[in-house]
């Protein structure tokens, strides 16, 4: 009996699943054959091996049509963007292509302020380096018209929104001009301005305040031009028009995308142009103070704008110290503020021939622009006056006694070319110079010919200088011209010019003056500084006079010989008034004076005016 028929063991079912063994029982024998060994996987026939090759195939070009699909797919989409945005771009190149360099300072460049002009440094060249402070901003989407527009079709709003995210993701350009010319309206060069490349932002569709501005700080290099005359021609138009209008040419001009410190494919987007022009224009605002500007206003000269408030001039061992204090009208707008540092002048007076006479080097503290008025410190000192300055002098004196303003020029060294022609404010009150002069222990004489009169005494006077004028005197020699009166000067001294001759008497003659004063020669003086009296420095001064010709006026004989009655029949003589002028030579503590031979010498005030009186007794005669 075979071991598949014993004990009727049903056959094995075949399925699909794996092959298993049967079960062992007590007949299985202990070893098996190696061919009843059932194999771990069933043996595949010939035509199962077909079959599965022909699936495997189909397999895998069904794989490759896929691939092949989403390959052609995926390239065709490509293209098909690749074309859109060529085509966006070439568009929106084309606009760009028409826009001008005018068009966009126009109608695209925003700039706020500038809010802060700071002036850094001064060459010696009259060049200045100047940072400028502003906010700036382009609306690059105005010039390529991808700004919303409610009436626009939907195809439209798609193309203008991928020209603001263009916009967006360029960011910025960076800007690089040559040197840069501004002219006037009459085509007068004004300044050369050069300026580093500097960056701009871009803003699609901005918002209609100006939160989109970025802050812009840009350093500039500034030349103005040398011929002062066309600079007064600019602010003279400027006034008239109302409006400071200039015009700029740049020969060159290259624009690149993206920042100046970073590369990345933004640079590769370039334009240049060449012989760029435009006009530029701002409005003059009204300026406190001052009439508002128009063709029929004439331009206020520069003494409206500049109040000194005090002044002080002190003489210490090398030279003469000046301190001002000055308030100046500020012209610009009060958005703008403006930090300069301090600035040499040249201080000169009229001279002969229409020339000027240097007479102080000052410079201002480093000020910045308030709102009306600008406050400027003022210090320096007072030059070493060359040969024969008197004159200058001493009309500058002569009209400062006589309340009158005096023409001065102002000359800032770094700037050769300019000079402001101002005037030196007269002062509140008239001052005396000389006060209390009288003539101690004077005689008077009969000379022994001709019938004339000899006059002799000690002149005597202080010397007060205004307040604020604290200089040490050292007066060496007088020269007066003196008319006599009976009684008391009444009269205000009347005041001569330098260029008068002395020796001319008034006319008409003052009421009550009989006699006239006038030594041949100048008369030797010595000097004492006192105590002041809330003035400037004050100085006693004594001149003596021996023999000086005492002139009785023409036609004034009669009141000549009643002034002499009164001498002698007086219980207490009578009082004879004093009234003219006198030059006086001095030293000045800290001035030096120079001749032609570089030597040192003094100085000599002309035409100094004075009153004052004597009293004449019978013991004097």
């Amino acid at each position: 009996m075979t071991l598949v028929e014993n004990n009727g063991s049903p056959p094995c079912i075949k399925g699909k699943g794996k092959a298993r063994h049967p079960e062992p029982s007590e007949q299985t024998p202990l070893l098996l054959h190696h061919s009843d060994v059932a194999p771990s996987q069933p043996r595949a026939t010939v035509a199962d091996e077909d079959v599965d090759v022909e699936s495997s195939s189909d397999a895998r070009r069904r794989l490759w049509s896929k691939l092949t699909f989403v390959f052609l797919a995926s390239l065709s989409f490509c293209i098909i963007i690749f074309l859109l945005l060529a085509l966006l771009a070439y568009s929106f190149a084309a606009r760009l292509s028409d826009v001008s360099p005018e068009d966009v300072l126009e109608n695209a460049l925003v700039i706020q302020g500038p809010y802060r002009v700071s002036v850094l440094n001064v060459t010696a060249d009259g060049g200045a380096w100047i940072r400028v402070r502003a906010r700036v901003g382009i609306d690059a989407g105005s010039i390529m018209g991808v700004n919303t527009d409610d009436d626009e079709g939907t195809f439209y709003d798609i193309w203008k929104s991928f020209g603001r995210w263009g916009v967006k993701l360029l960011d910025r350009v960076t800007v690089d001009v040559s040197t840069a010319q501004i002219f006037s309206q009459r085509q007068s060069l004004l300044a050369t301005v050069d300026s580093p490349p500097f960056e701009l932002p871009l803003t699609g569709n901005p918002p209609y305040d100006d939160s989109w501005l970025s802050p812009m700080s840009l350093t500039l290099f500034v030349v103005p031009t040398r011929n002062a005359s066309d600079i007064n021609q600019f602010v003279h138009d400027s006034w008239n028009s109302g409006a400071a209008s200039i015009h700029a040419s740049i020969p060159s001009v290259v624009v690149s995308g993206g920042s100046t410190n970073k590369g990345g494919w933004r640079q590769m987007l370039r334009l240049h142009r060449l012989g760029v022009q435009t006009k530029l224009s701002m409005k003059i605002p009204p300026i406190p103070g001052l009439p508002t500007p128009g063709e029929d206003v004439p331009l206020p000269p520069v003494s409206q704008l500049i109040t000194l408030q005090s002044f002080d001039l002190e003489s210490e061992a090398e030279n003469v110290t000046v301190h001002a204090l000055a308030t100046v009208i500020n012209p610009v707008p009060s958005i703008m503020n403006l930090t300069a540092p301090s600035l040499p002048f040249i201080i000169s007076l009229p001279g002969e021939n229409h020339s000027s006479v240097p007479v102080a080097s000052v410079h201002t503290d480093p000020f910045t622009l308030t709102h009306p008025n600008v406050t400027l410190a003022i210090s320096g000192s007072v030059l070493p006056l060359p040969p024969h300055p008197s004159a200058s002098i001493s009309a500058f004196l002569s009209r400062y006694l006589s309340l009158e303003p005096n023409p001065i020029s102002v000359a800032c060294p770094l700037f050769p070319s300019f000079a402001v022609d101002t005037e030196f404010p007269a002062p509140i009150s008239k001052p005396q110079i000389l006060r209390n002069v009288t003539i101690h222990d004077m005689k008077i004489k009969p000379t022994s010919v001709g019938g004339g009169f000899l006059a002799s005494g000690t002149v005597f006077a202080r010397i007060v200088l205004p307040k604020g004028m604290d200089l040490t005197l050292d007066v060496v020699r007088v020269f007066p011209d003196v008319l006599v009166f009976d009684g008391e000067v009444r009269e205000l001294p009347v005041l001569l010019s330098p260029q008068q001759k002395v020796e001319e008497l008034p006319d008409p003659l003052p009421e009550h003056a009989f006699g006239h004063i006038r030594p041949d020669d100048w008369l030797e003086a010595t000097s004492i500084q006192v105590d002041t009296e809330e003035e400037g420095s004050i100085f006693a001064v004594t001149a003596d006079m021996v023999d000086i010709p005492l002139e009785v006026l023409p036609g004034r004989q009669k009141p000549f010989r009643n002034f002499i009655s009164k001498v002698v029949f007086g219980a207490h003589g009578a009082l004879a008034g004093l009234q003219g002028t006198t030059d006086v030579g001095m030293y000045i503590l800290g001035l030096p004076f120079r001749d032609h031979e570089d030597a040192t010498t003094g100085m000599d005030l002309l035409g100094l005016p004075f009153q004052g009186s004597v009293r004449i007794a019978m013991k004097d005669l």
